[in-house]
């Protein structure tokens, strides 16, 4: 190579190769973000939904984490056996999101008195499935109705 030769040419594959691992880099960070952004919130209310299923009450109130004027008694007309919501025999979260505006994690469970859940196409078993809403509030991952 003498000092009058062209400089040899870099080949443009390389540079698209690059580009085309970093746009999959960010694309795969995306769908991770998407997918466990509520892991912790969905790992509290399985806790608390399997206290529930396995008739720890005590456990399932304590995961709660109520405030000062929820008592074990209201607890327990929610979520104990003879409860608006229970017994709770078996449950499936259908959805998790972050209402606009709010500092909560709005989950929708549904439970069922029933073991295991229900399939839809049985009527009978199915009409006594509920649809729950909870909100888990992410720093202390405390629960809550609704307002």
């Amino acid at each position: 190579m003498s000092l009058l030769d062209p400089p040899a040419d870099k080949p443009d594959k390389s540079r698209a190769m690059a580009f085309t691992i970093a746009a999959l880099a960010v694309i795969a960070i995306v769908a991770l973000w998407f997918t466990f952004r509520y892991y912790p919130e969905k790992r509290a209310a399985e806790r608390f939904f399997d206290a529930l299923v396995a008739g720890d009450t005590a456990q399932a109130y304590q995961l709660w984490k109520p405030g000062p004027t929820y008592t074990m008694k209201d607890f327990l007309a929610d979520w104990g056996s003879q409860g608006y919501y229970g017994p709770v025999k078996s449950y499936a979260i259908d959805h998790l999101r972050a209402p606009r505006g709010s500092v909560s994690v709005a989950v929708t469970v549904r439970v069922s008195p029933y073991s295991p859940m229900p399939d839809p196409s049985d009527a009978e078993k199915s009409r006594k499935t509920r649809v729950v809403e909870i909100w888990i509030l992410p720093r202390d991952k405390s629960f809550s109705f609704p307002p």
